[in-house]
């Protein structure tokens, strides 16, 4: 809990929180998903630095997906050279739409949503593999979403402390219904490499559909045993899927 808190502490109030010069060509940002903010990256952003890289973490207020997308482009513009965009979650929606602009070189999905032009969480979500488990998604309040505090640490993050977990349950961010239902217009991933990390373990999006959406995109596919918390249970494998994206789409960039 005291890594989250200290890097909140260090990202401040602002946008974004980047993190000075590196020596790597290529900057990462950093996309969170619904229901918790970019403090949750403090560790694969650590790690990212130390191997070099510029980082950037988005802090979308996940109201709607238009003003995600808007954070989003903002981040990408101010960043220096080319962008890797990672999104986990609702995340992998803001970067399939925020990812067409020409300065992102490639996509990686974290246990995210992939969609499709037309998509989006809310049709996703509508068409679950039979057998997967329903999300304790609290009734809207005033266009307003939340998870049930008592389920989130084992539905969420059920491998990581569970100080950490409950402290995530009870700061939850809450996540707009015009979020929830805002469709993808130009999908980045059907132009853009892409990556996805599986999360097996997961208990918000099923496996199986991050499988399928991986596929359908073309992605190069890494799975590791994690719950959707996966950035914060195993930052390592996180990072290493990042840092594989951005190596490889730099090596693509030099030869062209």
């Amino acid at each position: 809990m005291q890594k989250i808190i200290a890097a909140a502490a260090a990202i401040g109030l602002g946008l974004t929180a980047t993190a000075g010069a590196g020596d790597k060509p290529t900057t990462i940002v950093l996309v969170h998903g619904a229901f918790v903010d970019g403090s949750g990256w403090s560790s694969v952003y650590r790690i990212l630095r130390e191997e070099g890289f510029k980082v950037v973490v988005v802090q979308n207020p996940t109201l709607s997906l238009v003003d995600d997308v808007a954070v989003t482009r903002r981040a990408i513009a101010a960043s220096e050279g080319d962008v890797v965009l990672v999104g986990h979650s609702y995340g992998g929606v803001v970067i399939t739409q925020a990812g067409a602009d020409p300065k992102v070189q490639a996509l990686v999905y974290v246990a995210a949503f992939a969609p499709d032009n037309g998509e989006s969480v809310a049709t996703l979500a509508g068409n679950a593999p039979p057998g997967a488990p329903g999300l304790p998604v609290l009734p809207p309040v005033d266009g307003y979403l939340l998870l049930d505090r008592d389920k989130f640490p084992q539905v969420f993050a059920a491998d990581i402390a569970p100080e950490i977990a409950t402290f995530m349950a009870d700061s939850q961010v809450p996540w707009g219904v015009e979020a929830f239902e805002g469709k993808i217009t130009e999908a980045a991933w059907k132009t853009k490499p892409c990556w996805y990390l599986t999360a097996k373990d997961d208990r918000v999006i099923p496996p199986d559909a991050q499988r399928a959406m991986a596929s359908r995109a073309g992605a190069t596919i890494r799975e590791v045993s994690s719950s959707h918390a996966v950035y914060l249970a195993k930052p390592e494998a996180v990072a290493e899927i990042i840092e594989e994206a951005a190596e490889q789409s730099a090596r693509a960039v030099s030869r062209n």
